[in-house]
């Protein structure tokens, strides 16, 4: 062989290599444990990807997002978590009840909740400033509001006596809620009642039996509740029930009102905790975030389908009435 070929074909050899070790390089992989379906959630999925694109990380360029959606079945969480360790993604993002079923599957795997309602009290981190371990992300202040939210449906609700409150008991989370609103009532003088729903189907069969018995009905945040919120709604519309949901986004099917943060904002915020840690910040150091700002929504629709008239001074107050 010529010299000059020689050196050619080694230079192109040599060329060659840096090209072939990215071309096997693993990207980054997000997996995603979505509690909900993929429709309830397109609007915090497009805030979550829109802040990553902001940071740098594209899917299917610079990194790789594995979604999973439990479509509000709890006993998905642990089976989806498990798959998320043997593809051995560099962090999980989860939601609600589902960030304990990651907890059990890894404490190596950086975790970022997006929607805890008591992070804390759940035992999700050590403290809201020092999370430790390998978890952290953004709380929804779920017990803190509890007081507030029912305050808003004393003041749209003059008459309210009897209020239902509906919440998954396998979710800690909601179970906490489920106890602050009832000793919350009671202290009000309205007399709580828990419908305990674990399953889609129970929906239906539980509101059906507070004609004539509720005055209102309180939706406890969870999975299920998210899942099925807009079946939820059209129930309680039907039996003549206005609903308090935690975001605006579960008001779909007739429901009332709303109180509490937007939970878009808290999925781009789950971005950055993401881009923190995929630049190799330990979750531990990253101190849990509370919402900025919480935000009260009224249907007016709902309201005159129930013959309702709501105050004036509270639709002031509303961060938006819809009409």
């Amino acid at each position: 062989m010529k010299r000059r070929e020689f050196i050619r074909l080694a230079g192109a050899a040599a060329a060659s290599v840096p090209l072939a070790a990215r071309a096997q390089q693993k990207l980054p992989t997000i997996g995603f444990l979505s509690v909900s379906t993929p429709t309830a959630w397109r609007h915090f999925v497009v805030a979550f990807e829109q802040r990553l694109r902001e940071l740098g990380w594209i899917d299917g360029r610079t990194v790789t997002i594995e979604y999973r959606w439990a479509e509000g079945r709890g006993e998905r969480f642990a089976e989806i978590s498990a798959e998320f360790v043997r593809l051995k993604v560099d962090v999980i993002v989860a939601g609600g009840g589902a960030v304990l079923a990651a907890m059990h599957a890894t404490s190596v795997i950086p975790i970022v909740f997006t929607l805890a309602n008591d992070p804390v009290g759940a035992g999700l981190v050590a403290s809201l400033s020092r999370p430790g371990g390998n978890v952290t992300g953004l709380s929804l202040q779920g017990p803190d509001i509890a007081s507030k939210r029912l305050g808003l449906m004393r003041e749209a609700l003059p008459d309210l006596r009897r209020l239902a409150v509906i919440a998954n008991p396998a979710s800690p989370q909601a179970a906490s809620e489920l106890n602050e609103v009832q000793t919350l009532a009671r202290a009000a003088g309205i007399e709580p009642s828990a419908l305990e729903i674990r399953r889609a189907e129970e929906f239906a069969p539980a509101i059906e039996t507070l004609k004539g018995r509720s005055d209102a009905l309180y939706a406890c945040a969870d999975a299920l509740v998210g899942a099925n919120s807009a079946r939820i709604n059209a129930l309680a519309l039907a039996a003549g029930l206005p609903t308090m949901l935690y975001a605006r986004e579960y008001l779909e099917g007739g429901g009332f009102m709303s109180y509490g943060p937007n939970v878009p904002d808290l999925f781009r915020r789950s971005a950055d905790f993401v881009d923190k840690i995929l630049r190799g910040t330990k979750p531990g150091d990253i101190p849990v975030e509370q919402p900025s700002r919480l935000e009260l929504v009224a249907n007016l629709k709902a309201a005159n389908t129930l013959g309702l008239m709501v105050p004036a001074t509270l639709l002031a107050r509303a961060d938006e009435v819809i009409e």
